[in-house]
């Protein structure tokens, strides 16, 4: 099954959107929503939709596996229900008020904070991959 970036944005106005990142794709999936959630949740909707389609008129359909890809707004929109900014700030290295200002918008991180925020929470997610209880 191809791989295929899905990519999560912020728009000007608040809304999030997702697309898919494939040139050599018989077909193209969008969603959009008030949230991040709500645009992800549109999105696979819309997968859905186009393979019932395809199957409806006998067409072949490319199976896809997406690799969510966020921008830091659409990140710490989706996830702000299982971090607290408290404790990604404690996680990151990153000041709370910068990443307030990342989830509303208001400001843009450099590529080096991407970096670092995302470095520390890969390393986040391979501590608790090793985690086994009693």
């Amino acid at each position: 099954m191809k791989k295929i970036k899905a990519i999560i944005e912020r728009a000007n106005d608040g809304n999030y959107s997702v697309y898919m990142d494939a040139d050599d794709v018989s077909y193209l999936v969008t969603g959009t929503g008030a949230t991040a959630e709500e645009a992800v949740k549109c999105f696979e909707d819309g997968y859905s939709d186009m393979k019932a389609f395809y199957t409806k008129k006998g067409m072949k359909f490319e199976e896809l596996e997406f690799v969510y890809e966020y921008d830091m707004a659409s990140f710490l929109s989706y996830y702000s229900k299982n971090f607290s900014l408290a404790g990604l700030s404690r996680l990151t290295g990153i000041n709370q008020g910068q990443l307030s200002h990342y989830l509303t918008g208001r400001r843009k991180p450099s590529r080096v904070t991407v970096l670092k925020m995302q470095n520390s929470i890969h390393r986040f997610a391979n501590e608790l991959g090793r985690v086994n209880f009693v």
